[in-house]
């Protein structure tokens, strides 16, 4: 039995190759093709997906609730994995080759363990799956300037479509209900950004008078909160994007005189602080590098200073297997880092630091809600992400990298965790006054 026909997408009518090389270019490859089909049928066995083609569907059996991929353009979406394995299925996905009436769901279905795809005993197809990255991809001081430009300085007003009014970019912490699963609405959303601002800053003890280094500015939300508390924050960012807005929204508050924000990196702070706090940042150091950002966080905290992190992490086995993996995510969205394991992050610093870890909550579920809430948000508002000059292209990479975030979180593949750092032994700073030591 075959679905119905259903009509071809229709393919961005311009994409610019000089804006969207690999998108714009077509790849043509038969037999790697063929062996890409082979993957594709071994895929929807394994993970219960439905394959609809423009004439039919794949003759695979697959629950009748299954997760659904819609091939419009089959053999070019085949082409494409076959030349350039899951970089390529992101890449057919922003050229309109395929869809899916559930993208998050589907994307879901396939998160789990994607190199175990590839048959046993197929090593020499493996290559169609994992990619090694390039060597250009590491988070040196010049390469990190680069690298947080071509994500963060897209556009102030493109963040906004899609961010609650506290323009915050890492997971919110919900109210939970007796299950235990977050409650998450839009509107929930500001006050779950400042939960989860609230929850690191009492991790690091930040309080009047605490003076703060803040590693990663964002937008500004963490270093507002410091300062409102009483603390004297300064906080680093390499957006000039972002150090605009975040200087803005500090001044409006009237609280300039207890919060600074540099354009700076991390290696070259400066000062001692009581507490160093970062969110989602040491995501973008790359693991070559996770030993300067230790070393940093050590040399900027007085004795008995502690350094509460927010960090996006995954199981340690898969994060040793795709250290040297290179994703779509990497090639499109963030390059030149790398997610870490909790493991890995403690061995860092207790390797290179007078650090270590010493608390790890995590709260993954609500990441996902996050996102979900962020992705629906920029669907919903696509008109003005081309008001703002962002092509059809944009629109689709940006829609699969969220739909594809939220989905590393549903299947467990990804978690989100608050980590603290001390130096075991060392007798807390004083509390000062507020405004002391200015």
């Amino acid at each position: 039995m075959t679905a119905p026909a259903h009509p071809p997408a229709v393919r961005p009518a311009a994409v610019d190759p000089l804006r969207w090389p690999d998108v714009a270019a077509r790849p043509h490859s038969p037999v790697r093709a063929a062996v890409a089909g082979r993957l594709l049928r071994r895929a929807a066995r394994l993970r219960g997906v439905r394959v609809d083609l423009p004439g039919g569907r794949l003759p695979v059996p697959a629950p009748r609730d299954a997760p659904v991929l819609r091939l419009h353009h089959p053999e070019a979406f085949l082409h494409r994995i076959g030349a350039a394995g899951l970089i390529g299925f992101g890449e057919s996905y922003q050229a309109g080759e395929w869809d899916s009436p559930d993208l998050v769901r589907l994307l879901t279905a396939l998160a789990a363990d994607p190199a175990a795809l590839v048959p046993p005993g197929t090593a020499l197809l493996r290559p169609l799956v994992c990619r090694r990255r390039p060597a250009h991809d590491l988070g040196t001081a010049d390469n990190a300037r680069q690298n947080v430009h071509r994500h963060y300085d897209l556009s102030n007003d493109l963040f906004a479509l899609f961010l609650d009014p506290t323009m915050t970019y890492s997971s919110a912490l919900f109210p939970t209900g007796p299950d235990g699963a977050p409650h998450a609405t839009r509107p929930d959303l500001p006050a779950a950004q400042h939960r989860k601002i609230d929850r690191l800053l009492d991790l690091a003890a930040v309080g009047p008078g605490s003076r703060v280094l803040e590693i990663g500015t964002g937008w500004g939300e963490l270093a507002l909160r410091a300062a409102a508390r009483g603390a004297t924050v300064v906080s680093l960012t390499l957006s000039r994007e972002q150090l605009v807005l975040a200087r803005h929204r500090i001044a409006a508050a009237g609280l300039a005189d207890r919060a600074e924000v540099r354009l700076c990196d991390y290696r070259e702070a400066e000062g001692r602080y009581d507490a160093v706090v970062s969110v989602e940042m040491v995501e973008a150091v790359g693991r070559r590098f996770w030993p300067d950002y230790f070393r940093a966080l050590d040399r900027a905290l007085v004795p008995g200073g502690r350094a509460a992190v927010q960090s996006i992490t995954m199981p340690h086995e898969r994060m040793t297997a795709a250290a040297d993996t290179y994703t779509w995510i990497l090639k499109y969205v963030f390059p030149g880092g790398l997610i870490p394991s909790v493991r890995a992050l403690g061995e860092a610093a207790a390797g290179h630091s007078r650090l270590l870890l010493a608390d790890s909550t995590g709260f993954g579920p609500h990441y996902a809600e996050t996102l979900r809430l962020w992705r629906e948000r920029f669907t919903d508002r696509a008109a003005e992400v081309a008001d703002l000059g962002f092509d059809e292209v944009f629109r689709r990479t940006w829609e699969f990298y969220l739909a594809y975030s939220e989905a590393g979180f549903r299947s467990g593949y990804l978690d989100v965790r608050q980590l603290l750092f001390t130096r075991p032994g060392e007798v807390p700073p004083p509390r000062r006054e507020a405004g002391a030591d200015r």
